[in-house]
């Protein structure tokens, strides 16, 4: 069957945390602290990685590490558990000598306890073999890859590009550059693994029990059943968890290896620098042609990205382009370079943030060379339909975003010139940036639904919370689907032994697992009525909803920001930052507002600080820690507002909500600079914005 819509009661309304009063009291356990669920003492893991780019490992000589009295073993490629499958290079760990990064897995401790681990890394000597290495995305040969991440096309053109910007009136043409960021979440990649009787069982800090289960089975020659993944509490993703990566792996070898023996392993917050995944630096070559009335005839955004000789990895930076504005001409592209470099992957809002950042700046590049005021330039060059498609949007309502930002922020009476406000020694100036991300949903998502005793109901599915809530509005969504309290719904996530469900990632939780919730929830009051008896249960498995293959599901916003430039030292400071949003039905509006002042958090991070400073001799990341990758710290923020319009959206989900835990960081780097250039009149096109670009203008 499929969902139909639901009535709100609980869904709308503040609902306390379910998990708060673990998580304040230290009771959540987390990878490395489910002790109580083992029936012996664990071997503890370290890691040790590579210090050459591209190479091979020639010997590893573990005997001053041996002879630790605390010491177990010291795995490596010679002596590891060899996989059944090695196509997947980024997971086929210790299997082989080569070395296709610095930070690669060389070998892994294992001892007693996490000091004794941790003396015995240091003991080992790892011997390699050094090779030429190409590290660097600047003059790199790059090549046109099958798809970008997401599945989407590489490239796309429609009408007629180069006539229509030979002619265009105002033409722009430039280049916006991100630098690799990373994830870093609070609680670094982490698991506990048991090997016992053929079975591997995980407790693993990841953002998809089922597809860590789905990933290593078939790797590790086994049948899907035979591995169990538990992931009750999770410190933070941000994407980087989203996917298995090769700590994970590792800890499961050593597990195999040490058959019937637990084995603990985190990974240090420098390892994450190079073994989690991160955003790619991307390069974003931007040409917009317009009539001087600010509306565009042509776009052109092409997008170079690298990516690891590892694995592929392809940001589709050039994708908001093809539907955010309109433009009868149009052309995107994506360009990768694949370098011997660690293995990107999925960072919040992959393809949107550093897209729109780009595109973001240059129509206000675009706003500034027409004269027309910014937030009626993007009113001007307003779709009637999905430009890409041709699609009617199932709710598209920027304008309006952007209409109630201007009232709440005071954009009226904005200076029009840069560089017109001097309050004693800071320029102050104002920016606008729009958001968008799509509404996504995955089929083959499952629920089960179990009636209890008094009138309570079991709900299950094999979601996973990673600190956003997810577990607090699942009850809420499953309460009005049965029509009950929130009180009434015992439910149970996180595990592969409950029914399947997809990543918590792309804004897509929510959505996909609460339509199979209210699926079942429904076809379970047709198996049951309304007074079933304790024990009956429904399990169903939502493919679909409905057929939304004749809309463009997006949701949309408007970031303002007011930033402030030191005429004589170039110290930025952003005091006030506002985000409105359209998001369809908000399910709790307290978990929302954290997503959604986190996002801005983000992009303030972004825009102004983080940095993943390569070395170009050796390919390593300089910056592996928070004090020299740095992020925005309490003092950086100040006023911190956001809104979201009153909005129910029943074709994207039965629940009327689409996804928000991305959006909040799109476009809010674009307008902290835009507001950066309108204090100043220097245009900065490369994150982050640091002092000195403002001293050297």
């Amino acid at each position: 069957m499929t969902a139909r819509p639901l009535e709100a009661r609980s869904m709308g309304t503040v609902l306390d945390r379910v998990d708060g009063r673990e998580k304040v009291t230290g009771r959540a356990a987390y990878a490395v602290e489910h002790d109580g669920a083992l029936d012996q003492a664990p071997l503890h893991g370290w890691l040790l990685t590579s210090t050459t780019a591209k190479g091979r490992v020639l010997r590893v000589d573990a005997s001053d590490a041996l002879a630790h009295p605390e010491v177990v073993a010291i795995l490596d490629h010679t002596n590891a558990p060899r996989l059944a499958d090695t196509e997947d290079h980024e997971l086929a760990v210790l299997q082989d000598d080569r070395i296709g990064f610095r930070g690669q897995i060389v070998a892994l401790v294992l001892a007693e306890t996490i000091e004794a681990a941790r003396e015995g890394a240091r003991l080992v000597r790892v011997h390699e073999e050094v090779a030429g290495a190409e590290v660097r995305l600047e003059g790199a040969e790059t090549y046109t890859p099958e798809a970008a991440n997401g599945g989407f096309e590489t490239d796309t053109d429609q009408g007629d590009l180069d006539t229509a910007w030979a002619s265009a009136p105002v033409r722009l043409k430039h280049t916006y550059a991100t630098p690799p960021e990373f994830n870093n979440p609070m609680e670094p990649h982490a698991a506990t693994a048991l090997w016992r009787d053929g079975s591997l069982t995980l407790w693993d800090s990841t953002q998809a029990v089922h597809g860590v289960a789905s990933t290593l089975a078939p790797m590790l020659g086994i049948d899907r059943d035979r591995v169990r993944v538990i992931a009750p509490y999770i410190g933070g993703g941000f994407g980087c968890k989203g996917l298995p990566h090769g700590p994970e792996m590792a800890v499961a070898l050593a597990a195999r290896w040490a058959d019937g023996r637990p084995v603990k392993l985190a990974v240090t917050r420098q390892q994450m620098f190079g073994l989690t995944g991160y955003r790619t630096r991307t390069v974003s070559h931007l040409s917009i042609g317009a009539e001087p009335d600010g509306r565009i005839v042509a776009l052109e955004h092409a997008a170079v990205g690298q990516s690891s000789k590892v694995k592929e990895f392809v940001e589709q930076t050039a994708v908001p382009a093809r539907m955010m504005y309109a433009a009868p001409h149009r052309r995107t592209s994506h360009r990768v370079a694949a370098l011997d470099v660690a293995v990107p992957s999925w960072m919040r809002a992959p393809g949107e943030m550093p897209g729109m950042f780009a595109l973001e700046v240059a129509m206000d590049e675009l706003a500034e060379a027409t004269g027309i005021d910014p937030i009626e330039l993007r009113e001007r060059n307003e779709p009637e339909v999905d430009p890409e498609t041709g699609n009617p949007f199932n709710n598209r309502r920027l304008v309006e975003c952007l209409q109630r930002g201007a009232e709440i922020f005071g954009w009226e009476g904005r200076p029009t010139e840069p560089r017109a406000t001097l309050e004693g020694e800071w320029w102050v100036g104002t920016g606008v940036a729009s958001a968008t991300y799509p509404s996504s949903f995955f089929p083959g998502n499952a629920a089960r639904i179990v009636a209890l005793d008094d009138d309570r109901y079991a709900v299950s599915i094999g979601a996973v919370d990673i600190g956003t809530g997810s577990r607090t509005v699942l009850v809420q969504i499953a309460a009005d689907a049965l029509g009950v309290d929130p009180a009434a719904v015992d439910l149970a996530i996180a595990d592969t032994d409950l029914p399947k469900a997809t990543v918590a990632g792309g804004s897509s939780g929510t959505n996909s697992w609460g339509t199979a919730i209210t699926q079942t929830a429904q076809q379970f009051r047709a198996d049951h009525g309304e007074h079933p008896d304790p024990g009956v249960e429904t399990t169903t498995t939502a493919e679909a909803y409905p057929d939304t293959a004749g809309h463009a599901l997006h949701s949309f916003g408007a970031v303002f920001a007011e930033t402030r430039v030191h005429r004589l030292t170039g110290e930025i400071r952003v005091p006030r930052l506002l985000g409105v949003y359209s998001v369809g039905r908000v399910i709790n509006p307290m978990t929302a507002r954290s997503q959604l002042l986190g996002g801005l958090t983000m992009g303030l991070s972004a825009a102004l600080f983080e940095e993943g400073y390569q070395d170009p001799r050796f390919g390593h990341v300089v910056t592996q820690d928070l004090a020299s990758y740095h992020v925005a710290s309490h003092a950086d923020v100040g006023d911190l507002r956001v809104e979201w319009l009153d909005d129910v959206d029943e074709l994207s989900t039965p629940m009327g909500s689409r996804g928000i835990g991305e959006i909040g960081i799109v476009g809010t780097a674009a307008a902290i600079l835009n507001a950066a250039s309108h204090a100043t009149g220097v245009r900065v096109r490369d994150l982050p914005a640091t002092a000195d670009v403002f001293l050297d203008q």
